[in-house]
């Protein structure tokens, strides 16, 4: 193996598609930009991919990763990411005293893959497997931020955030909102990174205003940046 991939060109080829799948749906044109393959090599190979169900299509007819991976990572008995999430969601919540949740983004959403409630009093809930705008919240902010240039710019048509804002997120590594979802309701996140360095998961917690202030991220930023930093550190290992 050399440091420029395996030796075998198709093998290196299709994971630089699906490298580049991992931070969330592309068009062809953009696979062409994030792999630097010819466009009928980048069309090939993720068309090939979607015959064996390791690569699929949105609404949209964008590429995403496909359901055979999922299938595969449930026969190896083992997703990092979520089996790491529960005790480091439930360590945020009694640290915060604030509802901790895990989102990956899914296409124009973004999907709560993994939650720790907080017990009793006023609570923000998101059950495991609600989908929630990309277009408002800190978890939104963090999984648009990183995002390729023509992406982010999609990302930003109708969102409650601006560039700007977004501009701030990736200068402080962590993000927050205060009623940009839900009226009273505050929130703080930060970006997981895959082995690959992309953001492939948002880490929060969410709660009142009254009780999170206006400048959440002032009470809670760390807390919750050192538990997003807990579970890259977990993929990474991985």
């Amino acid at each position: 193996m050399t440091s420029n991939g395996s030796g075998v060109g198709v093998i290196d080829k299709a994971a630089m598609v699906l490298s580049a799948l991992e931070a969330g749906p592309a068009s062809l044109a953009e696979l062409v930009s994030l792999t630097g393959l010819a466009r009928p090599t980048a069309h090939r190979l993720a068309v090939a991919l979607e015959f064996h169900r390791i690569v699929g299509r949105d609404l949209q007819g964008r590429f995403v990763l496909g359901p055979r991976l999922a299938e595969l990572s449930s026969a190896a008995g083992e997703d990092r990411l979520l089996a790491a999430a529960g005790p480091v969601l439930g360590q945020l919540r009694d640290q915060t005293g604030e509802s901790a949740q895990l989102f990956r983004r899914q296409g124009d959403l973004r999907l709560c893959v993994a939650a720790a409630e907080r017990p009793v009093g006023l609570r923000d809930s998101v059950p495991i497997g609600a989908t929630l705008s990309m277009r408002a919240g800190s978890a939104a902010q963090v999984l648009l931020a990183w995002e390729e240039p023509d992406r982010l710019h999609t990302g930003l048509r109708g969102a409650r955030f601006s560039a700007t804002m977004l501009s701030g997120v990736r200068r402080r590594g962590w993000a927050q909102s205060i009623a940009e979802r839900e009226r009273g309701v505050a929130s703080v996140s930060a970006p997981v990174r895959g082995p690959s360095n992309r953001v492939v998961a948002a880490v929060s917690i969410s709660g009142p205003v009254d009780r999170l202030t206006r400048q959440p991220g002032r009470l809670h930023a760390k807390a919750v940046v050192d538990a997003a930093r807990a579970l890259t550190e977990a993929l990474v290992r991985g």
